[in-house]
């Protein structure tokens, strides 16, 4: 016996251009370019969305002079939309890839730390034994990425996971704890400073990720609590590339993992500050989405990243627990 919830489904019959104009409605906030971007006239899309709000007893849209607003039951059937869209896309692509002879698609979501090492490591494994796996990589900051990743648009997703809404929807496989450092150019006046505190460097000029993210909250967080004044003198940027190049080029200091500096480090172009700064972001993870049926292809790259950390973080693992014992161990004596 069909329940309610799928027999409204059954009689709906939403197809993938009405789902596609609902997305469009949210993104352009028009129903004249959502049904433009969705390939249907006004009219046409001004009847669906009626005939689907009647359908549901609810508004989806608020219509008003500037164009159209989602409601929060029209916030909520947009998300599955994007859901179902991505689902569709997924099943074409690996359909292609059958036809094709290749093995299939994957998409991955990175933060700079991962990128630099973890990431890299598992995708060379898996094109080693897999060549035509198509591998797609995107790097932002772990707030974006867990957003993108519950919008479905990535498989995968390498990032911390710190109060994120949605987040009963995810996995969350916890690696460990990467250091931070405040990084310079290797000749920075301060690079051979003694004694080196925070409130030395409360005049240099930082180069930040933008408000909102961890490292940017928890920098705040350690000047407020030694009661220092913030710094006035920002850039903000997440790329890595400009930032590298501000330091080289300049007296700019930037908070960075110590491992994404190393072959800076190694060239002798940059240099870590001798400062003593307990910089914890927390550790970051193999995110994701619950109940999420894997393509073969992403089910290949999960067990590589999964071998690709058992071998870069065992060692470090061992070290954080002997560093935590010891201190409990001190801890106690004191």
């Amino acid at each position: 016996m069909a329940t309610a919830s799928s027999d409204w489904l059954t009689r709906s019959r939403l197809s993938a251009r009405q789902l596609s104009l609902l997305v469009h409605l949210d993104e352009k906030r028009s129903v004249l370019h959502a049904a433009d971007a969705a390939y249907l006239t006004q009219p046409a899309a001004s009847k669906f969305l009626s005939g689907l709000e009647d359908a549901l007893g609810v508004a989806l849209f608020t219509r008003h002079a500037r164009g159209v607003e989602p409601t929060p039951y029209g916030e909520i059937l947009v998300r599955h939309a994007r859901g179902a869209l991505a689902e569709l896309r997924q099943a074409h692509e690996e359909l292609s890839a059958a036809r094709s002879g290749l093995t299939g698609e994957v998409s991955i979501g990175t933060t700079v730390t991962s990128a630099t090492n973890l990431v890299p490591m598992a995708i060379t494994a898996v094109k080693r034994e897999f060549p035509r796996i198509r591998v797609n990589i995107e790097l932002d900051f772990s707030e974006a990425l867990v957003g993108r990743l519950l919008e479905r648009e990535f498989d995968i997703v390498i990032a911390r996971l710190h109060h994120s809404p949605g987040a009963e929807e995810l996995e969350f496989e916890s690696l460990a704890e990467e250091p931070h450092g405040i990084a310079a150019r290797i000749d920075h006046p301060l690079a051979r400073k003694r004694g080196l505190a925070l409130r030395d460097l409360v005049h240099q000029t930082w180069v930040m990720p933008p408000p909102g993210n961890v490292m940017r909250d928890r920098l705040t967080q350690l000047f407020l609590e030694k009661r220092l004044e913030l710094p006035h003198q920002v850039v903000e940027t997440a790329a890595l590339p400009i930032i590298i190049s501000l330091l080289r080029m300049s007296d700019m200091v930037a908070p960075l993992p110590t491992d994404v500096v190393r072959p800076s480090r190694e060239s002798g172009a940059l240099t870590m500050l001798p400062l003593s700064l307990d910089l914890r972001l927390g550790a970051a993870g193999i995110i994701t989405r619950r109940e999420h049926r894997f393509s073969p292809a992403a089910n290949v790259m999960l067990t590589a990243l999964r071998k690709a950390a058992a071998a870069r973080y065992s060692g470090k693992n061992v070290k954080a627990k002997q560093r935590d014992e010891f201190s409990a161990k001190r801890g106690k004596r004191a």
